[in-house]
Protein backbone atom coordinates (compact mmCIF):
# COMPACT_ATOMS: atom_id res chain seq x y z
CA UNK A 1 0.00 0.00 0.00
CA UNK A 2 1.45 3.69 -0.52
CA UNK A 3 2.89 4.92 2.52
CA UNK A 4 0.88 7.94 2.17
CA UNK A 5 -2.12 6.31 2.56
CA UNK A 6 -3.54 5.14 6.54
CA UNK A 7 -6.87 3.45 5.10
CA UNK A 8 -7.42 1.36 2.29
CA UNK A 9 -10.96 -0.64 1.79
CA UNK A 10 -10.95 -2.65 -1.06
CA UNK A 11 -14.65 -4.14 -1.97
CA UNK A 12 -15.85 -4.94 1.66
CA UNK A 13 -19.43 -6.35 2.57
CA UNK A 14 -20.93 -6.89 5.41
CA UNK A 15 -24.88 -9.18 6.42
CA UNK A 16 -26.48 -9.15 8.89
CA UNK A 17 -29.09 -11.68 10.33
CA UNK A 18 -32.31 -10.27 11.98
CA UNK A 19 -34.13 -12.57 13.70
CA UNK A 20 -37.90 -13.21 13.09
CA UNK A 21 -39.04 -14.83 15.99
CA UNK A 22 -37.60 -15.83 19.32
CA UNK A 23 -35.91 -19.30 20.07
CA UNK A 24 -36.23 -19.15 24.16
CA UNK A 25 -35.29 -23.05 24.57
CA UNK A 26 -33.40 -25.89 23.21
CA UNK A 27 -36.11 -27.58 21.78
CA UNK A 28 -37.16 -24.65 19.45
CA UNK A 29 -33.63 -24.20 18.54
CA UNK A 30 -33.90 -27.76 16.73
CA UNK A 31 -36.46 -27.12 15.45
CA UNK A 32 -35.66 -24.00 14.32
CA UNK A 33 -32.20 -25.59 13.13
CA UNK A 34 -33.96 -27.90 10.64
CA UNK A 35 -37.03 -25.74 9.46
CA UNK A 36 -37.46 -24.62 6.29
CA UNK A 37 -38.42 -21.03 7.49
CA UNK A 38 -35.54 -19.13 7.72
CA UNK A 39 -36.57 -17.69 10.53
CA UNK A 40 -34.68 -14.58 10.00
CA UNK A 41 -33.47 -11.70 7.08
CA UNK A 42 -30.96 -10.57 5.62
CA UNK A 43 -30.23 -7.24 6.12
CA UNK A 44 -27.04 -5.98 3.84
CA UNK A 45 -24.94 -3.46 6.20
CA UNK A 46 -22.25 -2.57 4.00
CA UNK A 47 -22.16 -3.27 -0.38
CA UNK A 48 -18.68 -3.28 -2.14
CA UNK A 49 -17.64 -0.36 -0.50
CA UNK A 50 -13.92 1.10 -1.84
CA UNK A 51 -12.29 3.76 -0.69
CA UNK A 52 -9.17 5.30 0.51
CA UNK A 53 -7.96 7.96 3.21
CA UNK A 54 -5.04 9.50 3.21
CA UNK A 55 -2.64 10.22 6.12
CA UNK A 56 -3.38 13.23 8.27
CA UNK A 57 -6.46 13.36 6.39
CA UNK A 58 -9.85 14.95 8.05
CA UNK A 59 -12.17 12.23 6.28
CA UNK A 60 -16.15 12.20 6.83
CA UNK A 61 -18.67 9.63 6.87
CA UNK A 62 -22.37 10.89 6.64
CA UNK A 63 -25.25 9.09 5.89
CA UNK A 64 -28.89 8.63 7.41
CA UNK A 65 -29.36 6.11 10.36
CA UNK A 66 -28.77 2.61 8.90
CA UNK A 67 -26.74 3.72 6.06
CA UNK A 68 -23.73 1.74 7.49
CA UNK A 69 -21.60 4.05 9.18
CA UNK A 70 -21.14 3.22 12.51
CA UNK A 71 -20.77 -0.76 11.45
CA UNK A 72 -17.59 0.17 8.80
CA UNK A 73 -15.90 1.89 11.69
CA UNK A 74 -16.20 -0.74 13.94
CA UNK A 75 -15.19 -3.07 10.90
CA UNK A 76 -11.69 -0.27 10.98
CA UNK A 77 -11.70 -0.80 13.91
CA UNK A 78 -11.23 -4.70 14.29
CA UNK A 79 -14.73 -5.19 16.06
CA UNK A 80 -16.73 -6.68 13.38
CA UNK A 81 -14.59 -8.99 10.83
CA UNK A 82 -16.23 -7.78 6.99
CA UNK A 83 -17.82 -11.02 4.90
CA UNK A 84 -16.03 -10.15 2.21
CA UNK A 85 -12.95 -7.82 0.86
CA UNK A 86 -10.11 -6.66 2.52
CA UNK A 87 -9.11 -3.30 4.80
CA UNK A 88 -5.35 -2.29 4.95
CA UNK A 89 -4.50 -0.15 8.11
CA UNK A 90 -1.23 1.60 7.75
CA UNK A 91 -1.20 2.97 11.46
CA UNK A 92 -2.59 2.86 15.14
CA UNK A 93 -5.93 2.90 15.49
CA UNK A 94 -7.52 5.11 18.83
CA UNK A 95 -11.43 4.14 18.52
CA UNK A 96 -13.91 5.98 20.01
CA UNK A 97 -16.77 4.49 18.85
CA UNK A 98 -19.98 4.15 21.53
CA UNK A 99 -20.66 5.44 24.82
CA UNK A 100 -19.17 2.77 27.47
CA UNK A 101 -16.73 0.81 25.39
CA UNK A 102 -13.98 0.01 27.57
CA UNK A 103 -15.31 1.32 30.57
CA UNK A 104 -16.48 -0.07 34.02
CA UNK A 105 -19.63 1.72 35.28
CA UNK A 106 -18.93 0.21 39.10
CA UNK A 107 -15.24 1.51 39.14
CA UNK A 108 -14.03 5.01 39.50
CA UNK A 109 -13.51 7.59 36.87
CA UNK A 110 -9.57 7.32 37.94
CA UNK A 111 -9.85 3.52 37.59
CA UNK A 112 -11.16 3.68 33.94
CA UNK A 113 -8.40 5.84 32.51
CA UNK A 114 -6.61 3.02 33.49
CA UNK A 115 -8.41 0.43 32.09
CA UNK A 116 -9.52 2.16 28.84
CA UNK A 117 -5.45 3.44 28.46
CA UNK A 118 -4.10 -0.32 28.94
CA UNK A 119 -6.61 -1.26 25.98
CA UNK A 120 -5.39 0.89 23.73
CA UNK A 121 -2.04 -0.20 24.43
CA UNK A 122 -0.53 2.33 27.03
CA UNK A 123 1.95 1.19 29.72
CA UNK A 124 1.10 2.27 33.41
CA UNK A 125 4.40 4.28 33.13
CA UNK A 126 2.59 6.04 29.70
CA UNK A 127 -0.57 6.33 31.99
CA UNK A 128 1.10 7.43 34.95
CA UNK A 129 2.71 10.60 32.38
CA UNK A 130 -0.28 11.65 30.92
CA UNK A 131 -2.91 10.80 34.05
CA UNK A 132 -3.00 14.53 34.75
CA UNK A 133 -3.01 15.94 31.25
CA UNK A 134 -5.88 13.47 30.60
CA UNK A 135 -7.58 14.41 33.71
CA UNK A 136 -7.40 18.29 32.76
CA UNK A 137 -8.68 17.75 29.31
CA UNK A 138 -11.79 15.82 30.36
CA UNK A 139 -12.27 18.87 33.13
CA UNK A 140 -13.64 16.31 35.60
CA UNK A 141 -10.95 17.06 38.09
CA UNK A 142 -14.10 17.05 41.07
CA UNK A 143 -15.36 14.02 39.94
CA UNK A 144 -12.65 11.83 38.85
CA UNK A 145 -12.94 9.34 42.33
CA UNK A 146 -16.72 9.17 41.74
CA UNK A 147 -17.61 5.65 40.24
CA UNK A 148 -18.40 5.87 36.45
CA UNK A 149 -22.49 5.07 37.08
CA UNK A 150 -22.96 7.93 38.71
CA UNK A 151 -21.42 9.82 35.81
CA UNK A 152 -23.69 11.56 33.35
CA UNK A 153 -23.57 10.68 29.65
CA UNK A 154 -21.44 13.98 28.93
CA UNK A 155 -18.65 13.36 31.69
CA UNK A 156 -18.57 10.02 29.98
CA UNK A 157 -17.62 11.32 26.85
CA UNK A 158 -15.44 13.57 27.79
CA UNK A 159 -13.48 10.95 29.98
CA UNK A 160 -13.31 9.06 27.15
CA UNK A 161 -12.16 11.23 24.65
CA UNK A 162 -9.81 12.46 26.53
CA UNK A 163 -8.29 8.83 27.23
CA UNK A 164 -8.58 8.37 22.99
CA UNK A 165 -6.66 11.82 22.05
CA UNK A 166 -3.70 10.91 24.51
CA UNK A 167 -3.75 7.41 23.53
CA UNK A 168 -0.66 9.01 20.92
CA UNK A 169 -2.28 6.83 18.07
CA UNK A 170 -1.83 7.57 14.62
CA UNK A 171 -5.62 7.15 13.41
CA UNK A 172 -8.57 8.38 15.55
CA UNK A 173 -12.15 6.88 14.84
CA UNK A 174 -15.00 8.89 16.09
CA UNK A 175 -18.63 7.97 16.02
CA UNK A 176 -20.72 10.86 16.68
CA UNK A 177 -18.34 11.96 19.34
CA UNK A 178 -20.36 15.50 19.25
CA UNK A 179 -23.54 14.42 19.78
CA UNK A 180 -23.40 13.50 23.45
CA UNK A 181 -21.89 16.58 25.72
CA UNK A 182 -22.03 20.68 25.58
CA UNK A 183 -21.17 22.80 22.65
CA UNK A 184 -17.89 24.36 24.50
CA UNK A 185 -16.76 20.95 24.76
CA UNK A 186 -17.65 19.66 20.97
CA UNK A 187 -15.42 23.15 19.81
CA UNK A 188 -12.65 21.83 22.20
CA UNK A 189 -12.74 18.45 20.02
CA UNK A 190 -12.87 20.02 16.95
CA UNK A 191 -9.72 21.91 18.09
CA UNK A 192 -7.92 19.25 19.04
CA UNK A 193 -8.75 17.61 15.79
CA UNK A 194 -6.51 20.16 13.90
CA UNK A 195 -3.68 19.32 16.16
CA UNK A 196 -3.72 15.64 14.67
CA UNK A 197 -3.96 17.03 11.37
CA UNK A 198 -1.45 19.58 12.29
CA UNK A 199 0.89 16.42 13.52
CA UNK A 200 -0.04 14.61 10.23
CA UNK A 201 -2.08 12.04 11.95
CA UNK A 202 -5.40 10.89 10.46
CA UNK A 203 -9.29 11.67 11.95
CA UNK A 204 -11.96 10.12 10.46
CA UNK A 205 -15.55 11.47 11.58
CA UNK A 206 -19.03 9.81 11.74
CA UNK A 207 -21.19 12.15 12.24
CA UNK A 208 -25.03 13.48 11.25
CA UNK A 209 -23.86 16.90 11.46
CA UNK A 210 -23.61 18.68 8.18
CA UNK A 211 -22.29 21.79 8.71
CA UNK A 212 -19.60 19.94 11.41
CA UNK A 213 -18.18 17.66 7.95
CA UNK A 214 -18.57 20.72 5.83
CA UNK A 215 -16.68 23.20 7.96
CA UNK A 216 -13.72 20.93 9.37
CA UNK A 217 -13.00 17.73 6.67
CA UNK A 218 -11.11 17.62 3.75
CA UNK A 219 -12.89 14.95 2.41
CA UNK A 220 -16.58 13.33 3.15
CA UNK A 221 -18.05 10.36 2.01
CA UNK A 222 -21.51 10.16 1.65
CA UNK A 223 -23.37 6.41 2.51
CA UNK A 224 -27.06 5.26 2.06
CA UNK A 225 -28.75 1.89 2.20
CA UNK A 226 -24.76 0.17 2.77
CA UNK A 227 -23.73 2.05 -0.63
CA UNK A 228 -21.41 4.89 -1.55
CA UNK A 229 -22.97 7.51 -3.21
CA UNK A 230 -20.92 10.42 -3.21
CA UNK A 231 -16.96 10.86 -2.62
CA UNK A 232 -15.08 14.01 -2.46
CA UNK A 233 -14.86 17.51 -1.15
CA UNK A 234 -16.67 17.86 2.25
CA UNK A 235 -18.89 21.02 0.56
CA UNK A 236 -20.07 19.10 -2.29
CA UNK A 237 -20.89 15.51 -0.09
CA UNK A 238 -22.31 17.80 2.30
CA UNK A 239 -24.91 19.21 -0.17
CA UNK A 240 -25.51 15.72 -1.44
CA UNK A 241 -26.70 14.64 1.75
CA UNK A 242 -28.76 17.78 2.27
CA UNK A 243 -30.61 17.50 -1.23
CA UNK A 244 -31.56 13.55 -0.02
CA UNK A 245 -32.89 14.65 3.22
CA UNK A 246 -34.64 17.08 1.45
CA UNK A 247 -36.11 14.40 -1.11
CA UNK A 248 -36.68 12.02 1.74
CA UNK A 249 -38.61 14.34 3.78
CA UNK A 250 -41.07 15.49 1.09
CA UNK A 251 -41.92 11.93 0.48
CA UNK A 252 -42.23 11.76 4.39
CA UNK A 253 -44.53 14.80 4.31
CA UNK A 254 -46.42 14.17 1.21
CA UNK A 255 -47.44 10.37 2.40
CA UNK A 256 -48.28 11.06 5.91
CA UNK A 257 -50.76 14.12 4.64
CA UNK A 258 -52.21 11.70 2.01
CA UNK A 259 -53.25 9.77 5.35
CA UNK A 260 -54.46 12.07 7.40
CA UNK A 261 -58.09 12.72 8.46
CA UNK A 262 -57.58 16.45 8.59
CA UNK A 263 -55.13 18.66 7.38
CA UNK A 264 -55.84 21.67 10.05
CA UNK A 265 -58.01 22.18 13.05
CA UNK A 266 -60.55 25.01 12.60
CA UNK A 267 -61.30 27.04 15.38
CA UNK A 268 -63.28 30.02 14.39
CA UNK A 269 -67.20 29.67 14.74
CA UNK A 270 -66.52 26.39 16.02
CA UNK A 271 -69.89 25.70 17.47
CA UNK A 272 -71.62 26.42 14.29
CA UNK A 273 -72.67 23.60 11.57
CA UNK A 274 -70.74 24.15 8.02
CA UNK A 275 -73.63 25.49 6.64
CA UNK A 276 -73.90 28.44 8.86
CA UNK A 277 -69.97 29.17 9.48
CA UNK A 278 -69.82 32.55 7.22
CA UNK A 279 -66.65 31.42 5.68
CA UNK A 280 -64.59 28.12 6.13
CA UNK A 281 -61.02 27.11 4.97
CA UNK A 282 -60.98 24.46 2.97
CA UNK A 283 -57.42 23.64 2.02
CA UNK A 284 -53.91 24.54 1.63
CA UNK A 285 -50.80 24.18 -0.54
CA UNK A 286 -47.20 25.08 -0.50
CA UNK A 287 -46.05 25.96 -4.28
CA UNK A 288 -42.09 26.58 -5.86
CA UNK A 289 -41.34 29.06 -8.17
CA UNK A 290 -42.73 26.73 -10.97
CA UNK A 291 -46.06 26.80 -9.61
CA UNK A 292 -45.70 22.56 -8.67
CA UNK A 293 -47.08 21.59 -4.86
CA UNK A 294 -43.57 21.27 -2.53
CA UNK A 295 -42.98 20.41 0.87
CA UNK A 296 -39.18 21.13 1.71
CA UNK A 297 -37.59 23.77 0.63
CA UNK A 298 -34.24 25.38 1.33
CA UNK A 299 -33.38 28.70 2.00
CA UNK A 300 -33.44 31.30 -0.36
CA UNK A 301 -35.73 29.29 -2.27
CA UNK A 302 -39.32 31.25 -4.05
CA UNK A 303 -42.25 29.58 -2.30
CA UNK A 304 -46.10 30.43 -2.73
CA UNK A 305 -48.58 29.52 0.40
CA UNK A 306 -52.11 28.99 -1.74
CA UNK A 307 -55.10 28.82 0.69
CA UNK A 308 -58.60 27.75 -0.20
CA UNK A 309 -61.93 28.80 1.02
CA UNK A 310 -65.52 28.82 0.75
CA UNK A 311 -67.33 32.07 1.73
CA UNK A 312 -71.35 32.75 2.38
CA UNK A 313 -73.31 34.51 0.35
CA UNK A 314 -74.78 36.76 3.33
CA UNK A 315 -70.99 38.11 4.19
CA UNK A 316 -69.99 41.28 2.32
CA UNK A 317 -66.44 41.89 3.76
CA UNK A 318 -63.45 39.10 4.04
CA UNK A 319 -60.05 39.30 4.80
CA UNK A 320 -57.25 37.10 5.58
CA UNK A 321 -54.23 36.41 7.97
CA UNK A 322 -51.33 34.27 7.86
CA UNK A 323 -48.40 33.80 10.01
CA UNK A 324 -45.14 31.11 10.24
CA UNK A 325 -44.28 29.69 13.48
CA UNK A 326 -41.52 27.38 13.78
CA UNK A 327 -41.23 23.69 15.83
CA UNK A 328 -41.51 25.68 18.51
CA UNK A 329 -44.33 28.12 18.37
CA UNK A 330 -41.60 30.75 17.81
CA UNK A 331 -43.76 33.41 15.54
CA UNK A 332 -41.33 33.76 12.69
CA UNK A 333 -43.66 36.34 10.21
CA UNK A 334 -47.43 37.05 9.82
CA UNK A 335 -49.14 39.24 7.41
CA UNK A 336 -53.02 39.99 6.56
CA UNK A 337 -54.54 42.15 3.78
CA UNK A 338 -56.22 44.89 6.45
CA UNK A 339 -52.75 46.13 6.90
CA UNK A 340 -51.38 45.67 3.56
CA UNK A 341 -54.97 47.37 2.36
CA UNK A 342 -55.82 44.20 0.07
CA UNK A 343 -58.83 44.22 -2.26
CA UNK A 344 -59.78 40.75 -1.66
CA UNK A 345 -62.68 40.65 -4.43
CA UNK A 346 -60.29 38.36 -6.91
CA UNK A 347 -59.65 35.97 -4.31
CA UNK A 348 -63.49 35.97 -3.30
CA UNK A 349 -64.02 35.44 -7.28
CA UNK A 350 -60.72 32.19 -7.55
CA UNK A 351 -62.18 30.90 -3.86
CA UNK A 352 -58.57 30.66 -2.89
CA UNK A 353 -55.51 33.65 -1.77
CA UNK A 354 -51.99 32.88 -2.50
CA UNK A 355 -48.93 34.77 -0.44
CA UNK A 356 -45.89 34.30 -2.41
CA UNK A 357 -42.29 34.51 -0.66
CA UNK A 358 -39.43 35.55 -2.55
CA UNK A 359 -35.88 34.32 -1.40
CA UNK A 360 -37.22 32.85 2.15
CA UNK A 361 -34.86 33.51 4.45
CA UNK A 362 -35.68 31.00 7.20
CA UNK A 363 -33.21 28.54 8.30
CA UNK A 364 -33.13 24.52 8.71
CA UNK A 365 -36.29 23.87 10.89
CA UNK A 366 -39.77 22.62 10.96
CA UNK A 367 -42.28 25.13 10.34
CA UNK A 368 -46.14 25.60 10.55
CA UNK A 369 -48.81 28.36 8.87
CA UNK A 370 -51.49 30.00 10.95
CA UNK A 371 -54.68 31.53 8.86
CA UNK A 372 -57.54 33.39 9.83
CA UNK A 373 -60.67 34.40 7.84
CA UNK A 374 -61.89 37.55 9.24
CA UNK A 375 -64.56 39.97 8.26
CA UNK A 376 -63.51 44.21 8.49
CA UNK A 377 -62.21 43.65 11.55
CA UNK A 378 -59.40 41.26 12.92
CA UNK A 379 -61.25 40.73 16.43
CA UNK A 380 -63.73 38.26 15.14
CA UNK A 381 -62.16 35.35 12.85
CA UNK A 382 -64.83 33.64 10.58
CA UNK A 383 -62.17 30.70 10.31
CA UNK A 384 -58.97 30.20 11.88
CA UNK A 385 -56.75 27.32 11.28
CA UNK A 386 -53.59 27.89 13.93
CA UNK A 387 -51.79 24.97 12.49
CA UNK A 388 -53.36 24.95 8.90
CA UNK A 389 -50.03 23.03 7.39
CA UNK A 390 -46.34 22.01 7.88
CA UNK A 391 -43.26 22.62 5.49
CA UNK A 392 -39.79 21.85 5.92
CA UNK A 393 -36.36 23.95 4.89
CA UNK A 394 -33.03 23.04 5.06
CA UNK A 395 -30.22 25.59 5.44
CA UNK A 396 -26.47 25.68 3.99
CA UNK A 397 -25.62 28.30 6.11
CA UNK A 398 -23.75 27.23 9.21
CA UNK A 399 -24.37 30.20 11.34
CA UNK A 400 -26.77 30.57 14.22
CA UNK A 401 -30.68 31.25 14.58
CA UNK A 402 -34.11 31.20 12.95
CA UNK A 403 -33.39 33.66 9.43
CA UNK A 404 -30.51 33.90 7.49
CA UNK A 405 -30.17 37.76 7.15
CA UNK A 406 -28.00 39.24 4.11
CA UNK A 407 -25.08 40.77 6.03
CA UNK A 408 -21.47 41.99 5.67
CA UNK A 409 -19.13 42.92 8.09
CA UNK A 410 -17.92 46.79 7.63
Amino acid sequence: MDKGIAIKVDHISKTFRIPHEKVSSLRGAAVSAFSRNKGYEEFKALDEISFEVKKGEFFGIIGRNGSGKSTLLKILAGIYQADKGKVHINGRISPFLELGIGFNPELSGRDNIYLNATVLGLSQKEIDKKFDSIVKFSELERFIDQKLKNYSSGMQVRLAFSVSIHANREILLMDEVLAVGDSNFASKCLTEFNHYKEMGKTVILVTHDIATVQRYCDRAMLLRNGKIMKIGKAEDVGDEYMYQNMSDEEKRMYDEQKTEPGQYASQGDKNKGKDQKKAEITGVKFLDKNGNEKNVFETGDDMSIRVYFEKNKTVEKINFGLAIFNQEGHYAFGINTIIDKIDTIKYVKDGYCQVDYNNIPLKTDLYHIGFAIYGESENIAYDYAPKLKTFKVFSKDKNFGMMNIDYRWN
